[in-house]
């Protein structure tokens, strides 16, 4: 009863969660590659316990080689999970959603069923964009359908504990029967839900990926502050601002974003921060906080990149340890290291050498035109290079201080 267009990280996982949870879900995605990895039990990315899930549901209660028309007749909700890349103008680009709404359009079916977004999209979307361009495309296609906007909290590395445990559901809808379908899909899950309007439910999402990327900022500018003025031990620092009894303390907690590295990458926090200034912009708001974390993450990367031109000659041997955005992860789209290293490149350096314990390849595969070198292990680059760069918090990193700390050592993620 479920389709879901799209099946990156967020697709894939709710996917795979509704199937999980004894639900007939659909999947489908333009990449005919990425595909016929699913049918094989492959998943395409770093993230755990999806490949188990998908071994046990594929071909039971999840589908990847149904017609498309069919699967959308038999479904009551479709979720749209597609990329929200963004404009050059840094505003999301909607492209890929209006073309899912398109496509689910063209099927000729006369029942009611719900359009969900899911993918990442600015406040008043649904509302603004999407419902007027189906009330558009009714005078020639008249289908029966609600809208609903269900933003996902998802983190990488926990995608699935983070689904099928979730902390709370939000869920933009403005109608009856689309409360019900909704209702039900989500009831299984026993979390709380909160019934707000479209622009509620986007707003939510961004209010917390703006958060978190601005406290990111925000450790960075402290740290650079601290630097400039010298004598502070920085890490220390921020590691007693932690024992205040207002944080957590526990991992991935809160103080993980209060603490300085060398800038936020991933797919969400650029984008979502960038999006909600552009669009705060759109209404007349001067986002002085926003643009500001923005240009911070920015110029902290610069920072790095000038901290060890200061140190480490032209002909030197430079070691990237880290590609990816973050640890337990092979995602390295806006990753800090990528900037950092074509800092360094323009900087005129050209022996660099990188390691990253799962991202490698694809950080070769994603940035061709950086003409560095890979190895693939630790060992390997600690013996190659007399300079080491962490740029990604990896628990391998740590647990190796006795033999990283044998170099000359560039800790951007302060992890000692």
């Amino acid at each position: 009863m479920i389709t879901i267009l799209g099946l990156g990280f967020v697709g894939l996982t709710t996917g795979l969660g509704f199937a999980k949870k004894g639900f007939k879900t659909y999947g489908f995605d333009i990449n005919a590659e990425r595909l016929d990895m699913l049918k094989k039990h492959d998943i395409p990315f770093h993230e755990p316990h999806l490949k188990e899930v998908l071994q046990e549901t594929l071909g039971k209660s999840f589908f990847l080689d149904v017609p498309f028309e069919e699967a959308i007749k038999n479904s009551k909700a479709i979720f749209i999970c597609v990329g929200t890349p963004s404009a050059p103008d840094g505003s999301a680009d909607l492209k890929y959603i209006l073309a899912a709404i398109d496509q689910i359009l063209e099927v000729d079916d006369d029942k009611f069923k719900v359009i969900i977004t899911k993918s990442t999209v600015p406040p008043s979307t649904v509302s603004k964009k999407v419902i007027p361009y189906v009330k558009e495309k009714q005078l020639e296609f008249n289908r029966n359908v609600g809208f609903a906007s269900n933003p996902e909290f998802l983190r990488e590395g926990y995608c699935w504990e983070d689904f099928i445990e979730p902390d709370r559901v939000v869920l933009g809808v403005e109608d009856e029967k689309s409360k019900a379908i909704l209702d039900e899909i989500y009831k299984p899950f026993n979390a709380p839900i909160h019934y707000v309007s479209y622009n509620s439910a986007e707003f939510i999402k961004y209010l917390s990926n703006t958060l978190l990327s601005t406290l990111i900022s925000y450790s960075n500018e402290m740290a650079m502050i601290a630097d400039s003025i010298g004598d502070i031990d920085i890490p220390k620092a921020f590691r007693i601002l932690h024992e205040d009894k207002r944080w957590s303390g526990k991992p991935a907690g809160m103080a993980s974003y209060v603490y300085p590295g060398c800038g936020y990458g991933g797919y969400c926090l650029p984008k979502d921060t960038s999006a909600l200034a552009s669009i705060a912009e759109e209404h007349g708001v001067n986002p002085l906080v926003l643009n500001g974390n923005l240009k911070i993450n920015e110029e902290v990367m610069t920072f790095v990149a000038n901290k060890i031109s200061e140190k480490v000659e032209k002909s030197d041997t430079i070691g990237i340890l880290g590609l990816s955005f973050k640890p337990d992860s092979d995602d390295v789209r806006l990753s800090p290291s990528k900037f950092v290293i074509e800092n360094l490149i323009a900087k005129g350096y050209t022996n660099i050498i990188a390691y990253d314990p799962l991202a490698n390849e694809e950080f070769k595969r994603s940035y061709p035109e950086l003409k560095i070198q890979y190895i693939g292990s630790l060992a390997s680059i600690v013996s190659k290079t007399d300079n080491l760069v962490i740029l990604t918090g990896w628990k391998e990193f740590k647990t190796n201080k006795d033999m990283i700390s044998k170099k000359n050592v560039f800790d951007f993620r302060y992890i000692y």
